[in-house]
């Protein structure tokens, strides 16, 4: 019997897609409560990590564009989670800082990962093993 390729369930980016979209629905529960959303939460996790960043280099980090994160960082600021202002030695250039708002979320999502893994049901490593197999897919496929 020979697999057809054009049926959607042979598709590797329609698995992708599906995974993914199920995944962001995954974290919906998770962030309501703290008034985040999947993409806010995105920003958020680089920032707890290193602010403050240009939206250049968020954008590297996430894989974002500018048309993408800027109207998102926007919204962000009014939420009073980031704040945007321009480098002093380079005013083309804006950078992103958390608020303390923004960074008093850091402790109450520090409970979103375990949650996220109980939700799933499946291994610790087994999840380990996708996360891994999907960043060599994601470095294979470039930007």
């Amino acid at each position: 019997m020979t697999r057809n390729p054009l049926r959607l369930d042979a598709q590797l980016c329609f698995a992708l897609y599906a995974a993914s979209n199920r995944m962001t629905r995954l974290y919906r529960p998770e962030l309501v409560p703290l008034g985040l959303t999947y993409p806010q939460y995105l920003v958020l996790l680089v920032l707890w990590e290193q602010s403050p960043l240009c939206v250049s280099d968020l954008g590297l980090r996430l894989g974002l564009d500018s048309g993408t994160l800027t109207p998102l960082l926007k919204r962000m600021q009014v939420h009073d989670l980031v704040e945007r202002r321009r480098c002093g030695e380079d005013e083309r250039k804006v950078l992103i800082a958390l608020t303390a708002r923004g960074d008093s979320l850091r402790e109450p999502a520090r409970a979103i990962p375990a949650a996220i893994v109980r939700r799933l049901g499946l291994p610790r490593s087994e999840l380990e093993r996708l996360r891994a197999g999907v960043q060599r897919l994601t470095r294979c496929v470039g930007t």
